[in-house]
């Protein structure tokens, strides 16, 4: 982590995070990560649903194919991730979503 760091240093993602808010603020509320450790990076994270990380996919145009998932805490929850630059700056986009959850509502859907 570099100490030297500013404000100002963080003004890319921060940017990013002001343009989301006004061009997409109906979409689910994320968490929201800006850190000085990566400067150029705004992380939106989603423990709401892998429903409402797909939302913001497709509100962002991020082609399917760019989206990476896996399968944690001994199979319990599902987790999408995505990272593309948007505006200038690194979005990570981050899901996650209880197994059971999704997939009984997969069933019912059926």
């Amino acid at each position: 982590m570099n100490t030297n760091l500013t404000l100002d240093d963080l003004a890319s993602p921060l940017r990013l995070l002001r343009l989301l808010a006004a061009d997409f603020g109906h979409l689910p509320a994320p968490t929201v990560n800006v850190s000085p450790i990566y400067p150029d990076q705004l992380e939106l994270a989603l423990h709401t649903g892998l429903h409402d990380f797909e939302a913001w996919r497709e509100a962002l145009c991020v082609a399917p194919g760019h989206v990476d998932y896996h399968v944690q805490g001994d199979g319990r929850t599902g987790v999408l991730r995505a990272t593309v630059v948007y505006a200038g700056a690194e979005l990570e986009l981050v899901g996650y979503g209880d197994m059971a959850v999704e997939v009984l509502a997969e069933a019912s859907a059926a």
